[in-house]
């Protein structure tokens, strides 16, 4: 691959990545610890990720249970998880806390499915414009340098395959995780 539209590469799979990483905390049903990346809980006035302050295990098939590292922190816990996007209502003995993910009904299986083809879209727009960026910039590189109007045409076209390589991964992605959402 040549150098110049190496870094082009580089951004679409961090695009893709981002796509994944989006994917991982919509839940579908089944407990995922990943549903609990982005919640960040006051420890000793710095929020800090919750795989940090208690471990995360999953006992049965739709539920997390969480075992804080010090017991002072259930409550923190609790608060942080209540005010997430998580939709779970937290549960604890004193000792952990438990998350039970209830069956998803049709209505919510079909909301969630849009909201993973709408961050599939998103994903597509961002290569697109990494693409258009790319176009651009192989453009002002056949002005600008002593590359023919030939090594600028086989560039962008190497730059346009790679973009539909990563189109097709998103939709290949969307397709997976939709899939996932709408098993019962």
């Amino acid at each position: 691959m040549d150098e110049r539209i190496k870094v082009y590469d580089e951004k679409m799979q961090k695009a893709l990545d981002h796509l994944y990483q989006d994917y991982t905390t919509i839940r579908a049903g089944r407990a995922n610890p990943h549903v609990l990346d982005k919640i960040r809980v006051d420890y000793y006035g710095t929020p800090t990720p919750i795989q940090q302050v208690g471990n995360i295990s999953v006992p049965e098939a739709r539920m997390l249970q969480i075992a804080p590292w010090e017991k002072s922190l259930i409550k923190e816990i609790e608060k942080a998880i209540m005010a997430s996007d998580v939709g779970i209502t937290p549960s604890n003995d004193g000792s952990v806390i438990r998350l039970v993910f209830p069956e998803l009904t049709e209505e919510r299986r079909k909301d969630l499915s849009k909201e993973v083809k709408k961050k599939g879209e998103d994903a597509k727009v961002a290569v697109r414009n990494i693409r258009r960026d790319g176009n651009d910039a192989l453009k002002k590189l056949g002005k600008t340098e002593d590359v023919s109007e030939d090594q600028v045409k086989d560039l962008e076209d190497a730059l346009q395959k790679m973009t539909d390589k990563y189109i097709k991964d998103v939709d290949k992605a969307i397709e997976e995780k939709t899939k996932e959402i709408m098993t019962v």
